[in-house]
């Protein structure tokens, strides 16, 4: 059985939505993450940063929701959430999972953690405001690359539109962030994404 060291609203939301799609048995483990809020030393024992999704799979460890969503849906390939190493649509999938991580949650992580990005207050609403320019921005190139697409990559439903969908809860019109409306394909596929029974459990959505 699987266990998951996660919150509500954070990025261990993708990972839970996709143990939900494969069916298979786990366990949560709910942790606190609030800034300056001390951590569960089981989670930095496992991931001494101190963030979640940690999944732990026997005695296996592993950290970063990308990742681990990319390990579930190959490790579970019956639930058709990726496409096999032989299919056109792998190399697609591979980089979105990866840019859905190492860009557009760091262009949101300038508006929630812009600590980690400048020394002092008075940095603060430039960072913010370069959060709010670049999540335009990233969203736009996004959206400009699903085009008419049904899903995001290839023809079928994958983790990476758990992912897009995951990452579109996080914008804050209140905060200066661009509404996903201005983005017709990645909130066509958000919403769709928004009607499976996994994603209304983990996001507690109706």
């Amino acid at each position: 059985m699987y266990q998951l060291f996660w919150a509500e609203g954070s990025a261990a939301c993708g990972p839970r939505v996709v143990l939900e799609e494969i069916g298979a048995p786990y366990t949560l483990v709910a942790t606190e993450i609030g800034a300056g809020k001390p951590r569960d030393p089981e989670l930095l024992a496992h991931n001494p940063n101190g963030w979640v999704p940690v999944l732990l799979d026997g005695d296996m460890a592993m950290h970063e929701a990308s990742a681990i969503s990319i390990f579930l849906a190959d490790r579970h390939p019956g639930a058709g959430l990726a496409p096999g190493p032989d299919e056109a649509a792998r190399g697609p999938y591979l980089q979105w999972m990866v840019y859905l991580s190492n860009t557009l949650q760091i262009a949101y992580q300038l508006t929630y953690h812009w600590a980690r990005y400048c020394s002092g207050e008075d940095a603060r609403p430039s960072v913010q405001q370069r959060s709010c320019e670049r999540l335009r921005e990233v969203w736009g190139f996004i959206d400009d690359a699903i085009g008419e697409r049904t899903w995001f990559v290839g023809d079928h439903f994958s983790a990476v539109d758990i992912h897009l969908h995951m990452l579109s809860t996080w914008l804050s019109p209140e905060m200066g962030h661009p509404e996903l409306s201005d983005f017709p394909n990645a909130a066509r596929i958000a919403a769709r994404v928004a009607e499976r029974s996994s994603v209304r459990l983990v996001h507690q959505l109706g």
